[in-house]
């Protein structure tokens, strides 16, 4: 296992993931982010503070970094597969693992990666290890490697929603369900693991607004004019 190759995946997916936007989208606008609302830097608090056409931009820019971290790895695979060839005659059954193990190793590193750019868009380098909370950078991610899982993930999210206007119970739940949807619908079980670590990870970022929803002190969206 070359584990130079892995550890270089994962400094790529986390400087993928480090890049600011909602900090960037808010200084654009005057604004520091840090210094206003919940003072976190991800989508939820750049579309309370400055509306939804700026919270938008930050949620889809911090979705496709975690995309792009994901699926750099398969395109890289497929970009260079002419230059790795089976040995001359193997046997079709043989060449059909040869196949699976290539896409198993090249599915390794976008887990990696995408495991990066969670710790970089949480613990960003660019803005003295401050972060979001990882739902949208997630949420990209996973979209690559199961996107049937992410589907019913963000039909729970919008259900919820809309049903209590908690964003932040929204991202719970469907931390909750990609996880089950994962190890119910998924044969492979590096990604049923990937997928509970990934929620487990974004629960626990969201560990005190899960105080605030028991305590029943916790903000409910409001909508706020572009």
């Amino acid at each position: 296992m070359d584990y130079a190759l892995h550890a270089i995946v994962v400094l790529i997916g986390y400087f993928l993931g480090a890049l600011p936007f909602g900090y960037l989208v808010a200084k654009r606008h005057g604004v520091d982010i840090f210094a206003v609302g919940s003072g976190n830097p991800g989508a939820t608090n750049v579309r309370r503070v400055l509306g939804s056409r700026a919270g938008n931009l930050v949620f889809a820019l911090d979705a496709l970094k975690g995309a792009l971290a994901a699926a750099l790895p398969l395109l890289m695979t497929m970009a260079t597969s002419h230059l790795i060839r089976p040995p001359d005659g193997l046997p079709a059954e043989e060449l059909a693992v040869f196949q699976a193990e290539s896409l198993e190793h090249a599915r390794l590193d976008s887990i990696l990666a995408l495991v990066g750019a969670l710790l970089g868009h949480s613990f960003s380098a660019f803005t003295r290890f401050r972060g979001g909370k990882g739902v949208a950078t997630a949420a990209g991610g996973l979209i690559v490697l199961m996107p049937v899982a992410c589907v019913i993930g963000a039909v729970v999210w919008l259900v919820t929603f809309f049903t209590t206007r908690y964003v932040s119970l929204g991202s719970i739940l469907a931390a909750v369900a990609v996880p089950v949807a994962s190890w119910l619908l998924h044969p492979s079980l590096a990604l049923r693991i990937v997928a509970t670590v990934v929620g487990a990870f974004v629960i626990l970022r969201h560990r005190k607004n899960i105080q605030r929803l028991l305590n029943g002190t916790e903000n409910r969206f409001t909508r706020k004019a572009p």
